[in-house]
């Protein structure tokens, strides 16, 4: 901070400077999806992505390293596993899940739930990034099993703990499979519902 910079607008500019790269990175995960929809997804190029975001092409794999980072998305991983052990040590695991989802997707706008459900019709049509996606399933089972191990006293490669895990994404992946057949679901709520069901499972 120089001298004649206040100290309220010192305080903003990194705020700012943060918010703009996120408007930057959207836009071109957005612009991506969009042309893999339109052209294939081995048919679009880096450079065609860079030209409708409005960007240089350093600048696409600045926030992503690799065309298939385009597609997916890990930016979940560190909010969910942070409101989850947020949650009252009186919830069951799964209640404290579906909590910690509810919280995550109530600042979700409609536009960004559209792009998430147009980033799981690629995934799930595109066998190239079918295949890769079990690679980023099975990092995100990791964590959720850190973090219910944690919160359950347990081991993370605990059979309970993995058995748990897996019961949760395979609820996960039904509903978002059901949810690219049909654009008109109510995504969060039938999530929702869905993990309810595991109400009575625990590791």
């Amino acid at each position: 901070m120089t001298p004649q910079t206040p100290p309220e607008q010192a305080k903003t500019v990194p705020g700012l400077r943060e918010r703009k790269k996120a408007r930057t990175k959207a836009a071109i995960q957005r612009e991506a999806v969009r042309l893999f929809r339109e052209q294939g997804y081995t048919g679009t190029t880096v450079e065609q992505i860079a030209e409708a975001a409005e960007v240089a092409p350093s600048t696409v794999f600045r926030y992503f390293p690799t065309k298939q980072d385009l597609v997916f998305s890990r930016d979940y991983d560190l909010p969910f596993a942070t409101m989850f052990q947020a949650q009252s040590p009186d919830l069951t695991p799964i209640q404290a899940e579906r909590q910690a989802i509810r919280t995550m997707l109530e600042d979700v706008t409609d536009q960004e739930l559209a792009l998430q459900r147009e980033r799981w019709l690629l995934i799930v049509s595109e066998p190239e990034l079918w295949g890769a996606s079990l690679g980023s399933i099975t990092r995100s089972m990791q964590v959720m099993s850190e973090q219910v191990a944690k919160r359950a006293g347990r081991d993370a490669g605990d059979a309970a703990v993995r058995a748990y895990t897996g019961a949760v994404f395979g609820v996960m992946l039904q509903v978002s499979l059901e949810w690219a057949n049909d654009p008109e679901m109510d995504f969060p709520t039938a999530l929702d519902e869905a993990l309810h069901c595991l109400e009575d499972l625990r590791p």
